[in-house]
């Protein structure tokens, strides 16, 4: 566990800000969440707003003074920002490194050029994970539908076959494998090992990703049998440079932060003594903010000045990285800041509580609550911080492999049928050119397929572990 971690702990430990009763405090939380909803969806306000209201509603349901609320609140979005925030900073830049320099469709031209017809969905799937390592979903979206709409219209596919696989990618990433944002929180609020959480993330994602995207597409092609939109093929952003990176130093850099965060839980996992020289070399280099920022300065050489960069352009293109993150950076600390004030406010306490005398499994209670503020609010992050701030006491006494676990089945359930409250939802209809029962019928299916595979291979994994 992180110091961090420790010292979030440490903070949640603290009196309760109300002396409320459960079943108070019970309906100050329903209360709390359906603000949120209701200002997301009905009012569409943007989610910081949502979640700061949010927060102040759920401790004067609970009887909490206004002072107390605001300092929770507060304390909270601090130390989440503060435990995430330059990490976040970090992916965003790696990932416009990797985007505007041409790296990105180095990758995919060199992998696409040694796939046959046959293994093209496969190609899609891994092209779409390996540059979803680093990027937002958002932006990978951005990066690879270009991509998709080329190689269906070339090979003449149904767009389902290759868009299927190349969207369940980076889904999956979005949703289990840090550095992404909900992630990341989930860690920080549960306090789980972010290395251990790394490598279970993989372990889960390769076979979830397999049966959502190639084997799912099949399917999806048959139900939604389309053609790549003309007026969607866009430009590619490498076609203005004049030279780009190799595949090798592309795929090397994307790797290096996974490979250090994978070398530090390895090594702690074998040699477990703190004190001893190699533990403490790798508990440096495999901290995740050492790992991304080498990372980063490894990629302004092999990714930028590779494709001709001048100082000049590297320097602009990380400062236009970190504009576009400044709402996921508000989203994500209000909600580290709602999280505070549901532990604050005795709710965890409330929960272990009631979870006493209940048979569901705390990784199923985690998925469950996940699933159902995903619905409500069509955003998987608000879902996955929302959730870990729930079900964070019941990690207390988790081994570090089962608080990774229940990391991941946040993960999953924050991935729960997207549909139309989902911002995600209406890109992929836009970009494909279809209708909404057609974005329902192949995308919302493939996301609840990825939920329920990847929670079904959580709770086999927790069985062996």
């Amino acid at each position: 566990m992180t110091s961090l971690s420790v010292e979030i702990l440490a903070a949640d430990a603290v009196e309760p800000i109300t002396s409320a009763g459960n079943a108070q405090l019970g309906i100050a939380v329903l209360a709390g969440i359906a603000v949120i909803v209701l200002l997301i969806t009905k009012f569409k306000m943007h989610a910081f707003l949502a979640l700061t209201i949010g927060s102040l509603a759920l401790g004067s349901f609970a009887g909490a003074a206004p002072a107390k609320t605001i300092a929770s609140f507060t304390a909270g979005l601090g130390s989440t920002v503060a435990g995430v925030g330059v990490l976040i900073a970090l992916g965003a830049i790696l990932g416009k490194l990797l985007a505007d320099s041409g790296g990105a469709d180095q990758i995919v031209d060199t992998i696409l050029a040694r796939a046959s017809r046959r293994s093209m969905p496969w190609a899609m799937v891994l092209i779409a994970s390996i540059i979803g390592l680093p990027l937002f979903f958002e932006v990978g979206i951005v990066l690879l539908i270009p991509v998709v709409l080329l190689v269906a219209k070339r090979g003449n596919f149904s767009l389902m076959r290759i868009g299927i696989p190349a969207l369940a990618g980076l889904s999956v990433m979005h949703g289990l494998i840090p550095p992404h944002p909900g992630p990341l929180v989930a860690i920080d609020a549960l306090g789980a090992n972010l290395g251990v959480t790394l490598a279970l993330g993989v372990l889960v994602a390769i076979p979830t990703v397999i049966i959502a995207g190639p084997v799912f597409s099949r399917y999806a092609a048959r139900w939604v049998d389309i053609q790549a939109p003309e007026k969607m093929i866009p430009q590619r952003p490498s076609e203005e440079l004049d030279r780009r990176p190799s595949f090798g130093a592309t795929l090397a850099t994307i790797l290096l932060p996974v490979v250090l965060m994978l070398i530090k839980a390895l090594v702690d996992i074998v040699v477990d003594d703190p004190e001893q020289g190699l533990q403490k070399v790798t508990d440096v280099i495999g901290s995740p903010l050492i790992a991304l920022l080498a990372a980063v300065l490894v990629g302004m050489f092999t990714l930028g000045r590779a494709a001709g960069f001048s100082k000049g352009r590297l320097s602009t293109t990380v400062e236009k990285s970190l504009a576009p993150i400044a709402g996921v950076l508000l989203i994500v600390g209000a909600g580290g800041g709602f999280k505070q004030t549901l532990i604050d406010a005795g709710v965890g306490q409330m929960i272990l509580d009631f979870s006493k005398d209940w048979s569901i499994p705390a990784l199923l209670l985690g998925w469950l609550i996940a699933v159902a503020i995903r619905l409500a609010t069509g955003s998987a992050t608000v879902a996955t911080i929302s959730a870990a701030g729930l079900v964070a006491p019941l990690a207390a006494d988790m081994s570090t492999s089962h608080a990774a676990l229940l990391v991941l089945a946040v993960g999953a359930g924050s991935l729960f049928f997207s549909h139309v409250n989902d911002a995600g939802f209406w890109l992929v209809k836009e970009y494909f050119g279809m209708d909404v029962g057609q974005t329902v019928k192949t995308w919302s299916v493939m996301e609840t397929i990825i939920s329920v595979v990847s929670l079904a291979f959580i709770l086999l994994l927790s069985l062996v572990l």
